[in-house]
């Protein structure tokens, strides 16, 4: 049976890899994390929207943009499956001092071998600043 762990600190449980893209995604830099796989593939959904992207370096132009800011993670699951990890997590940070917020779950396929992400499907609920979270915070039931 596969247990979630969850922490402040990406780098309790899982990957290496993982843990150095969680790290580098807390940290707001992503460019140069040595991650992903010459030939990974992306395959994100965001709101109204589904895209793909070939190639580290595509990829890493996309979370360059997603996470230009230092963050913390409020919340991180993650779990190991056969062949890769999912990785759940609500990220915080500020722009020009507004708080923001998103939430992705990503699955990630690694190569064992070469230890690093061949595929990552990512699923985002959109970037959400302090007026929207406080609307979102008003509306729990």
């Amino acid at each position: 049976m596969t247990t979630a762990q969850e922490s402040a600190s990406p780098s309790t449980t899982g990957s290496d890899v993982v843990t150095a893209l969680l790290d580098a995604i807390e940290a707001g830099r992503v460019r140069g994390c040595r991650a992903y796989a010459a030939d990974a593939e992306l395959d994100a959904t965001v709101p109204n929207w589904r895209f793909s992207r070939r190639g580290a370096a595509a990829i890493l132009a996309v979370y360059e943009e997603w996470f230009a800011h230092p963050g913390r993670f409020e919340t991180l699951r993650r779990l190991p499956i056969d062949g890769g990890e999912v990785v759940e997590y609500v990220l915080t940070w500020a722009e020009q001092g507004v708080p923001h917020a998103a939430h992705h779950l990503h699955v990630f396929e690694l190569d064992d071998d070469a230890n690093l992400v061949v595929r990552d499907t990512v699923m985002c609920g959109g970037r959400w600043p302090a007026s929207l979270l406080a609307e979102m915070e008003a509306s729990r039931g």
